[in-house]
């Protein structure tokens, strides 16, 4: 008997009244289905859906409004005025070398400035601001640092510049310790005594808003500034910020500038993973993302904002096939590691009984620990820590559940850390060998006194319930695609349908994936749907309900399968019950 696999959490019906207030303001004929998901977005008048629908540049708040906007932009004219040697200094990741790209690209190309840029090596000198980056900018007579995606945490960093004669300024969206670095300025929304008003930037996102400023104290053109808004879409969708308020707005036009006039780098990875416009964010997580970070995570990361610096695709073609290569060594070795880690937790009888996953290797590559980590916390669903050896120190990634602040959690654990550092769902940690058994025990406490006790699943949100023969290429083409970009705070919509029937016998595609044709009326309009990496879990109930022809629950986002032009709505599966 089939069974969910997820908690399915039901989005309360929408107010009739406010349904058929919004369908009358519109004075057209809207499907009843589309009002209903207007209005349990709470976009319940037509300005309301109109402004979300159709974003505007005016959306933008004024980049002054941020804390030191001030401070920053006279530091930044300064250094230009003078003819300063500047540096960009980014993270390794997609925020990180999105960031870089946008403000050396800016700095270098449209004002002449006397830049470069420094990407610190992931497994020589760690995330953040390190020694060796500031040492390198005291040893190459550099007088401004401009750090991205980071540097909000690097007191000491900021105070060995302060001293050897190089000012600081941090763009940075990570959560600020209870004390700030002394730097020249600070940007980060998230500073508790800035009034920005979007808290939500990515670390690109800041960068974009200290050249808005500048631009707008200056007098400026934005065009050149706003030509290199597929940067910031990039980083908005890897870094999973929510994509609701300013983020819309940037990710809505960035994703625009990439179905139609792309950088050659980004432009290249599109082609070669054959997307075409319109881009969906989802076109970056899956088929961007993976692929730039892993310049940082196989090797160093200069490689991925070469590529994203590149001027033509014959450059860009260049240092994407490296970059390729790169995602699919990162790849096999990801699959061996999770292999063993699986491997490693069916062995041991603690973790059997336990509320948390921490799993420790030796010889497990630094790189891919965080990839590893999300899997086998979607595989076991609890809070996970993958571990591994880096220079003689136990280093890894966290990723929590929900409920569970995995970073509070590192906190509390902070006499037995060397260094840590994150968000409420992910983080990264050091410790040493010695104190590894310590901190599983002390881990496993916090979170057994965290995390209800049984069985957890993770939860699946369900928009609402909906006939299959109320699908239809328009609906998903002319109603639903207006509510996009779609991303966290702003999920495309998964539908329920009931009491629906297989058509055909359940077929297995490439081993592990699952594709079952669906209907659910007698001779009625057949759909497909197919669901990948779940062959596992559904496959012998599905084969029982066909033979029995038993009613199937299934909960389920539209896409688009094409091929050879040819454009047919598919159903993709997320759960099905009986």
């Amino acid at each position: 008997m089939l069974q969910a696999k997820k908690n399915w959490i039901y989005v309360p019906e929408p107010n009739p009244q406010a349904v058929s207030a919004l369908g009358e303001e519109f004075q057209a004929n809207i499907n009843p289905y589309f009002l209903r998901l207007l209005v349990s977005r709470n976009l319940k008048t037509v300005s309301a859906a109109k402004t979300f629908m159709v974003p505007t540049w005016e959306q933008l708040y004024d980049p002054f409004l941020m804390k030191d906007m001030d401070k920053a932009v006279a530091r930044l004219n300064q250094a230009l005025e003078f003819g300063e040697k500047i540096l960009i200094y980014g993270d390794y990741d997609v925020d990180g070398t999105t960031s870089v790209a946008l403000v050396y690209s800016y700095l270098t190309l449209e004002l002449g400035a006397d830049c470069d840029y420094y990407i610190p090596d992931r497994y020589a000198e760690g995330y953040g601001v390190s020694q060796a980056g500031v040492q390198y900018a005291a040893d190459n007579g550099y007088t401004l640092i401009i750090s991205l995606d980071c540097g909000i945490k690097a007191h000491e960093r900021v105070l060995w510049c302060n001293e050897n004669g190089i000012d600081f300024i941090v763009c940075d969206h990570h959560l600020p310790e209870a004390t700030l670095p002394e730097a020249y300025a600070v940007l980060d929304p998230k500073r508790k005594d800035c009034a920005y008003p979007f808290k939500e930037l990515t670390g690109c996102g800041v960068g974009f808003k200290l050249l808005q400023g500048f631009i707008q104290e200056n007098d400026l053109d934005m065009e050149p500034l706003m030509d290199r808004i597929d940067l910031l879409a990039a980083s908005i969708a890897a870094d999973m910020v929510p994509i609701i308020d300013e983020n819309r707005v940037l990710a809505y036009f960035g994703l625009q500038k990439l179905g139609t006039n792309p950088s050659p780098g980004l432009g290249y990875l599109l082609q070669k993973a054959g997307k075409k416009a319109p881009i969906q964010i989802s076109d970056i997580v899956f088929s961007i993302s993976p692929i730039i970070n892993a310049a940082g995570r196989m090797d160093h990361a200069h490689g991925a904002v070469k590529l994203l610096l590149a001027v033509d695709e014959t450059e860009a073609g260049m240092m994407a096939e490296a970059v390729i290569q790169q995602n699919l060594d990162r790849r096999v070795v990801e699959k061996e590691i999770v292999q063993q880690a699986l491997q490693l937790f069916e062995g041991n009888d603690f973790l059997q009984n336990a509320n948390s996953t921490v799993l420790f290797q030796p010889g497990w590559h630094k790189g891919v620990v965080g990839i590893v980590a999300s899997k086998i916390q979607e595989f076991y669903y609890r809070p996970t820590i993958i571990l591994t050896e880096s220079h003689g120190q136990v280093v890894g990634s966290a990723r929590s559940v929900k409920g569970f602040d995995i970073h509070h959690a590192l906190e509390q654990c902070a006499d037995l850390l060397t260094q840590f550092g994150g968000h409420t769902h992910a983080a990264g940690l050091h410790l040493t060998k010695e104190d590894l058994p310590a901190f599983i025990e002390r881990f496993e406490g916090l979170v057994k006194a965290g995390t209800p006790e049984g069985e957890q699943k993770a939860d699946l949100t369900v928009d609402m319930e909906i006939p299959l023969q109320a699908l239809s290429l328009p609906f998903y083409d002319k109603m639903l695609c207006r509510l996009s970009p779609y991303g966290p705070a702003n999920m495309l919509p998964n539908f329920l349908s009931s009491s629906v029937y297989l058509c055909k016998a359940p077929l297995i595609m490439k081993e592990e994936h699952l594709k079952i044709v669906i209907s659910d009326q007698p001779n009625g309009l057949a759909w497909e749907a197919v669901g990948f990496g779940i062959r596992a879990d559904y496959y012998e109930g599905l084969v029982d309900a066909y033979e029995k022809q038993l009613p199937v629950k299934i909960v389920y986002h539209l896409d688009i399968n094409e091929f050879r032009g040819d454009r047919k709505l598919q159903l993709r599966i997320l759960d099905m019950a009986q």
